[in-house]
């Protein structure tokens, strides 16, 4: 019998709200995390989960660098802070 190769690539458990979120803007990891959180979870829990983080256009600039330093982005240090905000979010 053939081995059988493993396949590596992520699997959405909820397609259908994997793509609406990233036909709103959603980054392809943040929608996965989504949709997969939903289908385990049910989608009202995910839902009601959130977190209470002030708007990013309430941080400064500096918090703004660091939280992007954070995550790992690059090419933060010369963006305007709507800019900044954009990366951030389209992370």
């Amino acid at each position: 019998m053939p081995r059988q190769e493993r396949d590596d690539t992520p699997q959405i458990k909820d397609q259908e709200l994997y793509e609406s979120l990233r036909d709103e803007g959603e980054s392809k990891s943040k929608a996965a995390r989504i949709a997969n959180a939903a289908a385990r979870d049910g989608r009202d829990t995910v839902g009601e989960r959130g977190g209470s983080s002030p708007s990013y256009e309430d941080w400064t600039v500096d918090e703004l660098r660091d939280r992007a330093r954070e995550i790992g982005l690059s090419g933060y240090s010369d963006l305007r802070k709507d800019d900044l905000i954009d990366a951030l979010r389209n992370s």
